[in-house]
């Protein structure tokens, strides 16, 4: 494939071409090893967000090992699971597996996947939880819990969360305290929202449980409806709306894109309202799944105890009791020029790199690799956490990037404040922001009684179609001066 694609390029450039193809390859096999695990709890079929987000999850496999995939129900599915619907999507990708993997390796087998389908009752919330309310869903997942690997188990869960308590409540019952800690101490959960009432149950019985929510039920307010949800929530956001809507999704995702974007329903209410839950994982450069504050595609989190919140509408409310990874803001300059300080904004922010992003792999369902286009390969020398003084001047090269297709690269460096804790950014100065090498200069008079830090963000985009991004984070730790 590289070979066909380089028949028209000079020996140089064929040798560039071939050297930055086997180091992109490297980058995913180094990659490898920081896979995180997961496993999705989905109340696929209420409506069409879920089959839209299973298809994204299944073109991005190659980044993250899949542990489970587990139909439930929700306040939207109450009495049935739709575990079959799972099953179609997953063989429309063992279609287009083999074409994926001319582009990226690492794309699991669909026997694989079919395997691991499960389900859980078919009852709605805390009916779910207790004596006699096992299913094949808490019995899995209390085994890829408890399976020989360091790594923590990332449950996302798309509707409700009643096999997840299920699990919790079983181990409880039937080990040691001890055994418990270690138990909860392997789970990360990212939810939308809380779909059932099990969701609030589980964070007061299992405090010690990390858990990535905006919690109650009104989805207009929560984090992930940043992920698109403008035109059917109406709130104020400076992204491109056309990307999630119809139009562009049938040319870009939907038709030519083979049997699995013959999956992707169109979009009834907001498009993949699930997807946040699992973006944070795909490996840009820019997520740090365990730093839900660091901010990212999956949106950015902070750990606090939110306000009172009723819990669902006709239930019993129900106040958080200790804190979570909840909602935060971001201040972002939208397309319009307009300033939107609110937590929709720390996803909408990423918009068009990650539609661009799962454009470009839907074409690898049915292109070539010469007929494709592939992400940057983003190099920055030096230290990816620097110390930086009042009056010293450091260099950030990021010039050894390259692009797999040859394509030209643009480079930006995105100062993300509310992901450290040092706001007072006026008076450091920048020099070289669009450019492959960022010059940092702290003034003399900069006065701190303690250290304090702040991100960099790299970002490396090419000219290829789509136009593709990737990141890389600098941490600044800005230092007192000595005395």
């Amino acid at each position: 494939m590289l070979l066909n694609q380089a028949r028209n390029y000079s020996p140089v450039k064929i040798l560039s071409l071939f050297f930055t193809f086997i180091l992109s390859m490297l980058v995913c096999s180094a990659t490898a090893q920081d896979k995180a695990r997961v496993l999705v709890l989905t109340d696929i079929e209420n409506e069409p967000d879920d089959a839209e987000s299973l298809v994204r999850f299944l073109v991005y496999s190659n980044h993250y090992d899949i542990e489970g995939l587990v139909a439930t129900t929700s306040t939207h599915l109450r009495n049935t699971t739709a575990e079959w619907r799972i099953q179609e999507i997953v063989q429309a990708y063992g279609k287009v597996r083999e074409n994926l993997l001319l582009h990226e390796p690492g794309f699991p087998a669909e026997s694989d996947l079919q395997a691991i389908i499960k389900k859980g009752i078919p009852v709605y919330g805390m009916e779910g939880v207790g004596p006699g309310k096992d299913s094949e869903g808490s019995d899995w997942l209390i085994a890829m819990v408890d399976k020989e690997d360091e790594r923590p188990l990332w449950v996302s869960v798309w509707g409700g969360a009643n096999v997840l308590a299920q699990a919790l409540w079983k181990v409880r019952q039937t080990r040691t305290p001890e055994a418990l800690d270690q138990f909860v101490s392997k789970i990360r959960v990212y939810t939308i929202s809380d779909q059932d009432n099990s969701a609030s149950w589980i964070r007061k019985e299992f405090p010690d449980l990390f858990y990535i929510v905006s919690p109650g039920e009104n989805y207009r307010h929560a984090t992930w409806s940043g992920i698109s949800g403008e035109p059917w929530y109406h709130f104020a956001s400076g992204a491109d709306t056309t990307l999630v809507k119809n139009p562009w999704l049938r040319e870009n995702i939907m038709e030519n894109h083979g049997p699995l974007g013959a999956e992707y329903p169109e979009v009834e209410y907001a498009m993949e309202g699930d997807t946040p839950s699992f973006l944070s994982l795909i490996n840009n450069g820019l997520n740090v799944p365990e730093r839900p504050d660091y901010g990212g595609w999956g949106g950015r989190y902070e750990l606090y105890l939110p306000r009172f919140l009723p819990y669902r509408r006709g239930e019993q409310e129900a106040a958080e009791t200790r804190p979570i990874w909840t909602d935060a803001q971001d201040e972002v300059t939208g397309k319009d020029g307009r300033i939107y300080i609110d937590n929709h904004a720390t996803i909408w922010r990423w918009r068009d790199a990650y539609q661009n992003d799962f454009a470009a792999r839907m074409d690898w369902c049915v292109r070539s690799y010469e007929e494709a286009n592939h992400p940057p390969v983003v190099l920055v020398s030096g230290a990816k956490e620097i110390q930086l003084r009042a009056g010293e001047q450091i260099t950030l090269d990021a010039s050894g990037s390259s692009d797999p297709d040859g394509d030209q690269l643009s480079y930006e460096w995105i100062h993300y404040p509310e992901a450290g804790n040092f706001w007072r950014w006026r008076g450091i100065t920048l020099k070289g922001a669009d450019s492959a090498s960022l010059s940092i200069e702290a003034p003399s008079q900069l006065q701190l009684d303690a250290p304090q830090t702040t991100h960099l963000i790299l970002q490396v985009t090419d000219d290829g179609s789509p136009r593709l991004t990737r990141y890389q984070r600098v941490i600044i730790h800005l230092m007192p001066t000595m005395k």
